[in-house]
């Protein structure tokens, strides 16, 4: 008997990783969009057909569009993105930061709509 263990062939990595990007195409729209944010000038913006939402910070215009249209079915025209910044907030004698976010108004082609509420 020998001590030595036969090594096992290498598997090809390179079909696995294609098959991952498959199946996680639907999951990478929940680690661009957050949810949607609604207001009032929020919803005023839809009847413009604009719409607005909480986005991670990471997210770029590219990925917001490849989103948008992939989960909600329709074509998106232009995008526009706003850096919210933290706020200082005072509880007594403790001072803090509530945490700012990042939000992208959406607009969308003339006659589709998207379905918030």
């Amino acid at each position: 008997m020998s001590i030595f263990k036969k090594k096992e062939p290498k598997k090809d990595i390179k079909k696995e990783v294609k098959t991952e990007k498959k199946q996680t195409k639907f999951n990478e729209v929940w680690k661009i969009l957050k949810n949607p944010h609604i207001t009032e000038k929020a919803t005023d913006l839809m009847g413009k057909n604009q719409y607005v939402f909480k986005v991670f910070p990471k997210a770029g215009k590219p990925e917001i569009k490849k989103a948008v249209e992939g989960l909600y079915g329709v074509e998106v025209t232009g995008i526009g993105i706003i850096n919210i910044s933290r706020k200082r907030k005072r509880v007594g004698r403790t001072m803090g930061f509530k945490g700012g976010y990042k939000k992208a108004i959406v607009r969308i082609k003339e006659g589709q709509k998207i379905e918030v509420l």
